[in-house]
């Protein structure tokens, strides 16, 4: 007996999940279904293969005064009502279908209101198959070649695949085959009319680029999630030991104890690689697209029937048919499957029908009904809720938590959006006018799903092995099964392996070619190398026999075992009978219980009607109290909006009215400011005017002296706020003469006057334009000022000030006093104005009016803004004196 040797690979490690990969985008497509008469409105328009419109219904946009208007949405394509089942395939679930058999998990789930055609999308009908029986179709055409045989693969409950050894493999497809009652027919494919000829042969697709040093596997598994609980579709019913047999009075039986029983929920549990899988669930191995999808219809009337027992809506369902594709290397002889677990590549592709997304309202539910409704409802808005989350923490920046364990949905395909697979979402919409509101809602939410990234998943490390190994072992099998018919007829599969083993074991034969008669070596050799095969072969012949004689004996112990078991089974033959008597016996009792129970059921049925009475009585109750408590929120968020409202009418009045007041209050003060400047103004002025008129009546007039004038009055005019620090007190003289340091600031447009009397400052700085370093060094500042005078004579002003320093550590000029020099003409000009209220004047006597008017002397006011940076000149304004009433 010859035994193999397995070959040992180095353990692979854990697959890290990836860190800061490339992102994609989640594929969103959209598909327009038809409508259901040609007379019926319609809300949608295709404007082109990306892009659709929708418009408002007439009464929609009449009931809201056209709140409602045109928009648009885009999409990654969008597939209009002529689209065929084949066409769809390609661009949505072709790319996934690669990426399964490339070692790549992949999510794709229809979205919509309940009659948007998404079952139709993702099952089809006969000859017009859908994105499931497509897919299935596409792995096993690409696979087919290299499948492995059934139970090498096989589920270790952990969501992971072990790999099986040829014997124990053998013995599960045994074990498998004697459990089975029907034959295997070759017609399976059409036991059931209602998936029959789903898809074509022209149709088929092939992938490219798959492996083929490596085995595969298919398994599916089909769950469906209601009322976020989750139940398996496949899982085998066991039978009720409760409930018993009914007969009828000829004595056949009226039920069976196999009677429908609601499934048990299952659970979510977290593998070693932190992906999400519902534990328990039943897992198929498939080796055709018709076993596949024979499997999922059987899962299907499973659900039906559910539906149907549990009074339940299918639309208002979650339903995930998963293939799991396991996929594994040969090994070096590229004859049998590795047998190394770490070598064991899983990928999946989830395809899931999502439940209906319409209201609650719209459903017309009531009581549990509508609860389920609203738990359906409740995981449809955490998907949404996930969704935005996604999108704020890509968009922002930012990291919060995403609320997947809201929902078992999310929770069982958070690992897609983490970066485990690619997502793809097809959205169906129905054209007709009634679902347009919600319509509106799977476009928002659609529109937003698009924009959410997901890493792009990290391909497979390769395996060690030369590739071509499969090619090699073909030929080779091809070569010797040749050979071996040419000597003595056909040979089995089983011979073929034996025969390459022992060839493989014989030392090879060494050239026979003889050079010539004197040729020593080339026939020694050979006897030499036949010599070491025949010591081979009498070796094996030898391990033959004793292998036989060890197989002997095992045959007669065995034998033996057989004859006592024969007499065991006997013994228990005669203990069954006795059990018969006893399971007679207990018949009889439970005739009795049967009557009894019978009796107990009447009872049930009386006091069921009546729970039925007061629980009817209650859910009315109970609606009427929902209703009233939501209409009483309403008005409860109705008042505290319109008090919110209301509020914010009063503080923006209070705050308008307060800016107004306080505008109006300014400017009264600036006119009572100003009134009251004119007021003083002309007091100053009349009391200058009567003061000069007493004074000339006193002494003889003569001509005034530069050095006898009075220095000149500022203005009584209210001064501005200053913006610095406190101003220094005005000083009525000059300063010139004083020991002080000056800046003396003379601009050179000025005109040289050629006077008797110049200004002179002793130590001064004399500068054509001020600086900050001049102004630092000295604590006064003198800036001469040249314009022409109301005579036609040019008139000097020396506007003077003090220089002091600014909080933020620069230089300020705060002007006090200004000193006019000006040169007069010795014959008086004829400007002068006679007052109003004398007479003519005589002859060599001055005019008592002369320059004495108010108006004329006070036309023009000098204002000296505080803290101003004067430059060549200064500032002045001229306020137009008021004429009297």
């Amino acid at each position: 007996m010859i035994r193999q040797t397995k070959v040992k690979t180095p353990r692979r490690p854990a697959p890290k999940k990836p860190s800061n990969t490339q992102k994609d985008p989640v594929g969103v497509y959209c598909r327009v279904r038809p409508l259901g008469a040609e007379d019926e409105e319609c809300c949608i328009e295709v404007i082109s293969n990306t892009t659709i419109q929708l418009h408002a219904p007439d009464g929609l946009k009449a009931n809201r005064n056209g709140e409602y208007k045109e928009t648009q949405y885009s999409f990654k394509k969008v597939f209009g009502i002529k689209t065929t089942q084949r066409e769809l395939f390609e661009d949505v679930a072709k790319p996934l279908v690669e990426d399964l058999i490339h070692c790549k998990n992949g999510l794709l789930f229809t979205y919509g209101v309940t009659g948007s055609g998404k079952t139709h999308t993702m099952t089809g009908s006969p000859g017009q198959g859908g994105l499931l029986p497509r897919s299935l179709d596409m792995i096993f055409n690409s696979i087919g070649p290299y499948q492995a045989k059934r139970f090498v693969f096989k589920p270790d409950d952990k969501n992971g695949m072990e790999v099986q050894t040829q014997v124990d493999a053998l013995l599960d497809r045994q074990k498998r085959d004697s459990q089975t009652s029907v034959p295997k027919t070759p017609s399976r494919r059409i036991l059931d009319p209602e998936f029959a000829d789903m898809i074509s042969p022209e149709e088929a697709y092939k992938a490219d680029g798959v492996d083929e040093d490596s085995s595969y596997s298919v398994f599916v598994s089909y769950i469906e999630i209601y009322n976020n609980y989750i139940y398996d579709l496949l899982e085998e019913t066991p039978f009720d030991p409760i409930k018993p047999n009914r007969w009828n009075g000829a004595g056949t039986p009226l039920r069976h104890n196999t009677e429908f029983i609601p499934p048990q929920s299952k659970i979510l549990r977290e593998d070693q690689n932190h992906n999400m899988y519902v534990a328990g669930c039943t897992e198929v191995e498939v080796k055709s697209t018709e076993e596949a999808f024979e499997v999922f219809w059987r899962g299907q009337k499973k659900r039906r029937i559910a539906n149907t027992q549990l009074n339940r809506e299918s639309s208002r369902s979650h339903s995930v048919f998963i293939i799991k594709l396991a996929q594994a290397p040969l090994d070096a002889d590229g004859d049998n499957v590795l047998q190394d677990k770490n070598q064991v590549n899983v990928s999946q592709l989830c395809l899931v029908d999502l439940a209906g997304s319409e209201r609650t309202s719209r459903t017309r539910a009531e009581g549990s009904r509508l609860r389920e409704a609203g738990n359906i409802n409740q995981s449809l808005m955490t998907l949404r809720t996930c969704i935005e989350v996604l999108r704020e923490n890509q968009m922002c920046g930012m990291n919060k938590m995403v609320p997947y364990r809201d929902s078992k949905v999310t929770h069982l395909f958070k690992n897609y959006f983490d970066g485990e697979g690619k997502v793809r979402m097809v959205v169906c919409v129905n054209p007709k006018a009634d679902d347009y509101e919600e319509t509106l809602l799977v476009m928002r939410f659609a529109e937003m799903t698009q924009e959410v990234e997901v890493a792009r998943p990290v391909d497979r490390p390769i395996c060690g092995f030369a590739a071509g190994r499969r090619q090699r072992n073909q030929a080779f099998k091809e070569e010797l099964t040749h050979r071996l018919e040419e000597r003595g007829g056909p040979v089995d599969g089983e011979s073929q392996t034996v025969l390459s083993q022992l060839l493989q074991s014989f030392p090879p034969l060494p050239p026979c070619e003889i050079s010539g008669p004197n040729d020593d070596v080339t026939l020694p050799k050979l006897i030499e190398a036949l010599e070491k095969r025949h010591k081979i072969r009498q070796m094996m012949i030898g391990e033959y026999n004793k292998t036989a004689n060890m197989l002997k004996s095992i045959l007669q112990e065995q034998d033996s075992n057989v004859l006592s078991k024969e007499n065991f089974i006997q013994e228990q033959r005669g203990k069954l009978g006795e059990k018969d008597k006893m399971i007679q016996n207990q018949k009889n009792e439970i005739d009795r219980l049967e009557k009894k129970s019978k009796m107990l059921e009447y009872k049930i049925e009386i006091l069921q009607k009546t729970t039925n009475i007061y629980e009817e009585d209650k859910r009315s109750l109970r609606h009427e109290l929902e209703s009233r408590e939501q209409r009483l929120q309403r008005e409860v968020s109705d008042k505290r909006r319109m008090e919110a409202r209301m509020q914010g009418i009063v503080t923006d009045a209070k705050l308008k009215w307060e800016k107004e007041c306080e505008r109006r209050v300014n400017a009264k003060q600036l006119e009572m400011q100003n009134k009251l400047w004119v007021k003083d103004e002309k007091l100053k002025q009349l009391k200058a005017i009567v003061t000069e008129g007493k004074t000339e009546n006193r002494q003889p007039h003569r001509p005034s002296r530069e050095k006898d004038k009075d220095p000149p009055k500022r203005s009584a005019s209210p001064s501005p706020v200053p913006t610095g620090p406190p101003v220094r007190p005005l000083h009525r003289r000059s300063h010139s003469a004083g020991g002080e340091r000056w800046v003396d600031h003379k601009p050179t447009t000025n005109v040289d006057l050629d006077t008797v009397m110049q200004p002179n400052i002793p130590n001064a700085i004399k500068v054509t334009a001020p600086s900050e370093k001049a102004l630092s060094k000295c604590d006064k500042y003198v800036l001469t000022h040249q314009e022409v005078a109301s005579d036609g004579e040019i008139q000097t002003k020396l506007i003077k000030g003090e220089v002091f320093k600014t909080r933020g550590g620069g230089q300020a000029v705060q002007f006090t006093d200004i000193e006019t020099l000006k040169q007069e003409s010795p014959i008086p000009a004829s400007r002068k104005r006679r007052s109003a209220e004398t007479g003519p004047a005589q002859e060599g006597e001055p005019m008592e009016g002369d320059w004495t008017d108010v108006e004329t002397r006070c036309s023009v006011a000098v204002e000296m803004r505080t803290g101003s940076n004067l430059g060549p000149g200064y500032q002045h304004h001229g306020y137009p004196k008021r004429k009297k009433p």
